[in-house]
């Protein structure tokens, strides 16, 4: 989670969006009296429900929307129906297949709320999976969990392949847990945090019992029996009972003494590319920029060097920011061919999520034999910030549950009460 200003305007760069059934983050943004905006790709809080939509195949766009900027309700809600109609001529009843198949992933991804009486401590990311039911969409491809659903080929070629390449940088070859969950993070009521997601995060270690060192990076983990000892980068040392690594094990450089055992893993890199200037319509084979859609997605093609391009202000009709996501970084000249204007650059390269590929090889949750956990385990199901404060949460009851009997009862005590300690966590 992290924010960028370009052109005096703050704008999300890295996790953007949050589905309104995701409980834990609605609760943290209560208690800690954070604003929420409707429009998660905005600075401002206006709908973004009339911008224009098109998807791009490499030289031709092979669906848009119909763009219109009106101030009246009537016109915008006529040309949406029409847009709607457009839509389902093209991909017809397949599109209620894919929304049923999204229901059911959040229906069994719900069972994660329930009460701690009747929801256990899982030791295992397969145990957890099992239990609500979603452990099979992680052994097959999205691809072949909507041909199951009965998808038609056109609608995963191109919309479905549009939101995985938008959510995750990845193709319709990724397994099908992450694969729903792309889906659902393109659907109705997405929010953000106003000023910024991050201030969950912030505002969670502002409020516990916490020393937070910054700008520090754990070297090494070793165990001597009855502590651990971790040793930082900068010659600090500490000594705890308890360690939870709570970073993807991917792309550092930690050492653990005794050694663990993890299965290799990639991390998916997002380019992400913010641009203050103007689109060149000629890049899409257009005579002028209002035939360019506001949200440009694309198919998985070679040829095309960007997974979508969106704009996120628009200032006037000759400057606009826009958000780039690439699986490569974007040069100079590459960008000096899709935008004919450029007054601002700024680049971010994210080790985003985990590639997924089917079927999915989970990471322990418990490291060794003592007390030392591993919260990331869960990303190569899904990686967002909901299914992250959802991971975070069974590994403290784990962790209360293992470490003594006695908070256990109290534990169990609590979650009787009329919020539930699950929400404390």
């Amino acid at each position: 989670m992290a924010m960028v200003t370009i052109g005096g305007d703050s704008f999300e760069a890295g996790a953007s969006i949050l589905h309104p059934k995701n409980l834990h983050t609605l609760n943290f943004t209560k208690s800690l009296n954070l604003g929420r905006n409707n429009d998660p790709t905005s600075s401002s809080d206006d709908s973004d429900d009339d911008s224009s939509f098109g998807i791009w195949d490499g030289s031709k766009f092979v669906f848009k929307t119909f763009d219109y900027n009106s101030n009246w309700s009537v016109v915008r809600k006529i040309v949406s129906v029409f847009n709607s109609l457009k839509m389902f001529f093209r991909y017809g009843f397949s599109l209620f297949k894919m929304e049923k198949f999204v229901q059911n992933a959040v229906g069994c991804f719900v069972k994660y709320y329930e009460s701690f009486e009747s929801r256990p401590v899982f030791e295992s990311i397969e145990d957890m999976l099992k239990w609500a039911n979603l452990y099979n969409l992680t052994t097959r491809t999205l691809n072949e969990e909507l041909a199951g659903a009965g998808l038609s080929p056109i609608l995963i070629s191109e919309l479905v392949t549009v939101i995985t390449r938008v959510n995750y940088g990845q193709s319709v070859s990724m397994s099908g847990l992450a694969g729903a969950v792309s889906l659902a993070g393109s659907g109705g009521g997405l929010w953000s945090v106003k000023g910024g997601n991050w201030q969950m995060a912030a505002g969670l270690i502002n409020s516990s019992d916490v020393t937070l060192h910054l700008n520090e990076e754990i070297d090494s983990i070793s165990y001597f029996g009855d502590h651990y000892e971790l040793n930082s980068t900068k010659g600090n040392s500490y000594s705890c009972e308890v360690t939870v690594v709570a970073t993807p094990l991917d792309e550092v450089n930690i050492r653990f003494s005794p050694p663990i055992s993890v299965p290799d893993g990639n991390l998916q890199h997002t380019y992400t590319t913010f641009v203050r200037g103007l689109m060149n319509p000629a890049y899409f084979s257009l005579n002028s920029l209002s035939e360019i859609p506001e949200l440009v997605g694309t198919v998985e093609a070679p040829n095309i060097p960007f997974s979508c391009i969106s704009v996120l202000k628009r200032y006037s009709e000759q400057d606009m920011t826009y958000k780039v996501f690439s699986r490569a970084e974007m040069d100079e000249s590459l960008l000096d061919q899709i935008f004919s204007v450029r007054k601002e650059t700024i680049r971010i390269n994210w080790g985003a999520y985990p590639h997924y590929k089917a079927p999915e090889v989970f990471a322990p949750i418990l490291l060794d034999r003592s007390h030392l956990y591993y919260v990331n385990a869960f990303e190569n199901a899904a990686s967002t910030m909901e299914t992250s404060a959802v991971a975070a949460e069974n590994v403290a009851r784990l962790i209360l549950s293992r470490f003594s009997g006695e908070v256990v009862s109290i534990l169990k005590s609590s979650a009787s009460r009329e919020k539930g300690l699950h929400i404390d966590l």
